[in-house]
């Protein structure tokens, strides 16, 4: 009699929360109540608003609902309410998961030092952002994709899961901790998305 053998499945790649919670405050604040109920209805995603996630997200339901934003909304409205939700995202992040002391330091140190060690818990913490995908840092100085010269801090996402036309949630969410941990005179541009075919999406943050 053959051996039977049991498989686990693998669980779900998944992000943090935030994704969709940020995402339904910013669309209430912006839009309306009835207008977050139609979006995240469109999504299959309604039971998000009766009861928030209370812990990490399927990466494929976070997903479509950034699919919907895009798709029922137009795109000026869309990228302003997803960048709202990726800034609301990194104050949630600095209010919860860096400890105060280490704020501290952080904002202390000249922005040449407190951006490596911004990226490096960044990449540690990594699933927040990427989910399946894969995220690399580097810090180097040189000339960023909008021509500006300076220190320049690289976040990339290799087939990023949440990618939407010009990244306006992840490109706030690392504006929002690199100008309140590092340089308050930063910006980011994005000169590479998964969305547009790039194989990753490329964030550059430099100095305005």
């Amino acid at each position: 009699m053959p051996e039977a053998i049991l498989q686990a499945r693998e669980p779900a790649p998944r992000v943090g929360p935030n994704a969709v919670i940020q995402l339904a405050g910013a669309l209430r604040d912006s839009l309306g109540a009835q207008a977050a109920r139609e979006l995240f209805g469109n999504a299959g995603l309604q039971r998000f608003l009766i009861e928030p996630p209370g812990e990490m997200v399927d990466e494929v339901l976070a997903a479509r609902l950034f699919g919907c934003v895009f798709a029922d909304l137009p795109a000026v409205t869309a990228a302003a309410v997803a960048a709202e939700a990726g800034t609301r995202t990194a104050d949630y992040i600095l209010a919860n998961r860096i400890p105060t002391p280490a704020q501290s330091v952080l904002r202390a140190l000249p922005p040449a030092l407190a951006g490596p060690l911004l990226l490096a818990a960044i990449a540690k913490n990594a699933w927040t952002f990427a989910g399946s995908g894969t995220l690399r840092t580097d810090n180097a100085r040189g000339r960023s994709g909008s021509g500006k010269s300076g220190p320049l801090w690289v976040i990339e996402i290799t087939d990023n899961p949440l990618a939407m036309p010009g990244c306006a949630w992840h490109s706030a969410v690392f504006r929002r901790l690199f100008e309140v941990l590092v340089d308050p005179a930063v910006a980011v541009c994005h000169p590479a998305c998964c969305h547009a075919g790039a194989e990753a999406c490329r964030f550059e943050i430099a100095r305005r």
